[in-house]
């Protein structure tokens, strides 16, 4: 599930006692009208998306990694006044132990082996990422996301009746990107377009380390990079109905340019909304529900059988202002409807955290 990339782009006004007692901005002088009935518009075909999302037939992948679906940058995203840059470094846990087919999980102790089919037992991503935006001081942005990965894998390949098992950590996938905004007068309202590349800097080529197939190919959805350029583009409505809340709603697309090594990832399409209430404490209160849709891998050495899927889950977190330039999130992230295509490890939770620096 990766398919997750930063959008630190733009923020509702970050100090939350002003966010309260601001009084709602006044109508554009110029135009309003065609500003509201293009946000309003925006707004309403985001909503649509996401419904029609959930509805989606099955298709996804088994070997393949999960990501954190979810935006942990919107409590801090922001197109201030003035030029800048904001840096961030967060960690996301993802223990993919939950073997399912279909919509139900499968009993991996009423098995028999050898079986037919490889029997994958747990998958651990520990996700470091490093993200780094640039704010023209306008309404155009720059966003940099460098991911570190540490991840352990075990499965028992068809004909097998032992574990095979790996580890490998490193630099992943790099993503870059470009963003632009159309505001409303006072930022209560408006519409973000982002498109960017994810590059394929992450190592490809990985073996199993122990087990029956040592020294063999490791299922190329679990290598630490896909070895393919990706496309990234995204869309994001935001609103301040009221000085107490605030609202988002975001589309993201990720589709494979090329294939390397017999190999093509799954495209990729998440759905993202959410609510938070603004108080004048150093708290905020988040809550997302977060949709994604996988297609299947393909060429000769992906596991298409096994790939594809669709996923929604549910992500309370809060956002801690820790000063005037330092921010914290954390986010659990739960799932409430998995259908995955053939045998696929899920995981039955997921946890985002980490700290941002305004400079």
């Amino acid at each position: 599930m990766n398919l997750r990339f930063p959008f630190s782009a733009f923020r509702f006004p970050s100090r939350l006692h002003s966010a309260v007692t601001a009084s709602p901005a006044s109508p554009a002088p110029m135009h309003p009208f065609l500003l509201n009935r293009m946000v309003i518009t925006t707004h309403r075909s985001l909503l649509a998306l996401a419904l029609a999302f959930a509805c989606l037939p099955a298709t996804s992948p088994a070997c393949s990694i999960c990501g954190c679906s979810l935006s942990s940058d919107w409590a801090d995203q922001s197109f201030s006044d003035t030029a800048g840059w904001l840096a961030s470094l967060r960690f996301e846990y993802i223990d993919q132990n939950n073997l399912r087919s279909g919509t139900r999980s499968v009993d991996t102790a009423a098995l028999v082996f050898p079986n037919a089919d490889e029997i994958q037992l747990s998958t651990i991503s520990r996700n470091t990422i490093l993200d780094l935006g640039y704010n023209s001081g306008s309404a155009w942005g720059l966003s940099l996301s460098v991911p570190v990965h540490d991840r352990s894998h075990s499965s028992i390949v068809d004909g097998d009746i032992a574990a095979s098992t790996s580890h490998a950590s490193g630099v992943g996938d790099v993503r870059v990107s470009v963003r632009y905004e159309f505001a409303s007068p006072g930022r209560t309202r408006g519409v973000m377009v982002q498109l960017g590349l994810k590059l394929p800097t992450g190592r490809t080529g990985q073996n199993f380390d122990t087990g029956p197939q040592a020294g063999t190919p490791l299922d190329r959805g679990l290598q630490l990079g896909t070895g393919t350029t990706d496309l990234l583009a995204s869309v994001t409505g935001f609103m301040r109905p009221g000085p107490y809340w605030g609202w988002f709603a975001q589309a993201q697309l990720t589709q494979p340019l090329n294939a390397h090594d017999g190999f093509r990832p799954s495209p990729s399409l998440a759905v993202n909304t959410g609510v938070r209430r603004l108080t004048s404490g150093w708290l905020t209160p988040q809550l997302q529900l977060n949709a994604r849709w996988d297609g299947r891998e393909s060429g000769v050495n992906s596991d298409a059988a096994n790939s594809g899927g669709t996923f929604v889950y549910l992500s309370p977190g809060l956002t801690a202002e820790l000063g005037e330039r330092v921010s914290a999130f954390a986010f659990v992230q739960v799932p409430l409807y998995q259908r995955v295509r053939g045998l696929q490890l899920e995981p039955r939770w997921m946890l985002s955290a980490g700290v941002r620096y305004k400079f």
